[in-house]
């Protein structure tokens, strides 16, 4: 077992202890959440329980059921580290590691979501999908728990994003709000998108039906997609044609949303 710092959870608690001393009305807040617990671990499971209760389902209950979750499945933390770092690194608008964490609702539904996903898993459908019916209420954010994403996700916004049962979303994605990733009808069985590595997928965007969106492929906001794109081109429009070569490996990193010509 490594005895080695943890950089992010230091980091995390470094800009809340300012956080606090600069912004008393908040130090209440940030003690609450963030200083008074011990890892990294025990903040996401108390910040998305206080996020996630209701009148059926209190706090308390949800705290012990998202801790259960962490610990059988080390993974979820793992990527919930990794989708801090890609909204720092990507986002403009992310100044600090602890931001995402505490104020970005893509972020935090992205993880309720790994939690639902890890009932799913167990066989618990029926509480998976209850709170995947409460991650929508919360967050404007609906993601069957079924579906497989991967690490390093960037949901900016995320207002409206909808992810059917058979979506695949690989590591390394950035994807703004609206975006669909849905069916095309009444398919049954493996009937939806599965995005690749390094994918950007712009707002408002419509990708539908079991196709390939390949890696390092942009995909220009208020797109309808509806065939599978090769990887590291472009597409845009209604319905959605390629238009170029994308200059960057990996658009999702670079999150240049403009359609150049000479992409």
């Amino acid at each position: 077992m490594t005895n080695s710092p943890d950089v992010l959870w230091q980091a995390i608690r470094d800009e809340v202890t300012a956080s606090a001393a600069s912004e008393p009305m908040l130090a209440s807040f940030l003690h609450m959440t963030v200083l008074r617990h011990k890892s990294f671990d025990d903040v996401l499971a108390f910040h998305l329980s206080s996020k996630l209760a209701s009148q059926t389902m209190d706090a308390r209950a949800l705290m012990e059921l998202i801790n259960d979750a962490l610990h059988a499945d080390p993974q979820i933390a793992i990527s919930a580290r990794a989708d801090i770092q890609a909204v720092r690194d990507r986002d403009p608008a992310c100044k600090a590691y602890s931001t995402p964490l505490l104020y970005f609702k893509g972020y935090q539904a992205i993880q309720c979501y790994r939690v639902a996903n890890w009932l799913w898993r167990e066989g618990r459908e029926a509480l998976a999908l209850h709170l995947q019916n409460r991650i929508s209420e919360v967050f404007a954010v609906d993601i069957h728990p079924a579906a497989n994403i991967g690490k390093g996700i960037l949901l900016d916004h995320g207002t409206g994003f909808v992810v059917g049962e058979t979506v695949v979303i690989d590591d390394d994605v950035s994807i703004l709000q609206e975006v669909t990733l849905g069916g095309t009808g009444k398919e049954t069985g493996d009937r939806h998108p599965k995005i690749r590595s390094g994918v950007l997928i712009g707002a408002g965007a419509k990708i539908l039906g079991n196709i390939e969106i390949g890696a390092g492929a942009k995909v220009g906001a208020g797109s309808v997609v509806l065939e599978p794109v090769p990887s590291h081109v472009t597409v845009v429009g209604v319905p959605a044609r390629i238009v170029g070569v994308c200059e960057q490996t990996q658009p999702a990193q670079a999150m240049d949303h403009r359609i150049l010509k000479e992409d």
